[in-house]
């Protein structure tokens, strides 16, 4: 495995997240239960804080104000990309960045668009991030796993690893 770290983890990290869009947000519910659910990532800003939008009626909502702990799992299984993220939830009502965020697909849970009565942002701050991808690519380490089915050799799975602790 080959580690990646610093700014070249970061970014790697943005564009992965920004690629797999879709993530299981997990919180614990008021019986400290993990309940995981999906979410559209909406950016993964400069700072490194992860946006989604969010009704304010909801259970993710009092989950997170109970316990800001959460994690995201990005997972691309064609593409065999994932990612993983422990990090601290917060619900933010800033308009300025709703309209930054917004985009027209989103009519699809908010009929009224950023007038829609509860909307909000929901805001993961990343504690510590993984991420795993194929060092030479997709379609080089599956042309390699064919290979090794034929050779019976072992074939080269060399990933891509990434952490970033903050």
């Amino acid at each position: 495995m080959t580690e990646v770290t610093g700014k070249e983890a970061l970014e790697r990290v943005k564009t992965l997240v920004e690629d797999i869009d879709f993530t299981m947000l997990t919180t614990q519910d008021a019986q400290n239960r993990l309940v995981s659910r999906p979410m559209s990532t909406r950016e993964m800003d400069d700072a490194g804080d992860i946006w989604f939008f969010t009704a304010e009626d909801t259970q993710k909502v009092d989950d997170v104000q109970r316990d800001h702990d959460v994690g995201l799992s990005y997972c691309d299984a064609k593409g065999m990309r994932y990612v993983s993220v422990a990090g601290r939830a917060s619900v933010v009502h800033d308009r300025a960045k709703m309209e930054e965020l917004w985009t027209p697909s989103l009519d699809i849970w908010f009929p009224h668009g950023l007038e829609t009565p509860g909307i909000a942002l929901l805001k993961v701050t990343p504690l510590d991030t993984e991420f795993w991808e194929p060092a030479h690519g997709k379609l080089v380490m599956a042309a390699g796993m064919l290979k090794a089915l034929v050779t019976r050799d072992t074939p080269d799975d060399t990933m891509n690893h990434g952490r970033i602790v903050c």
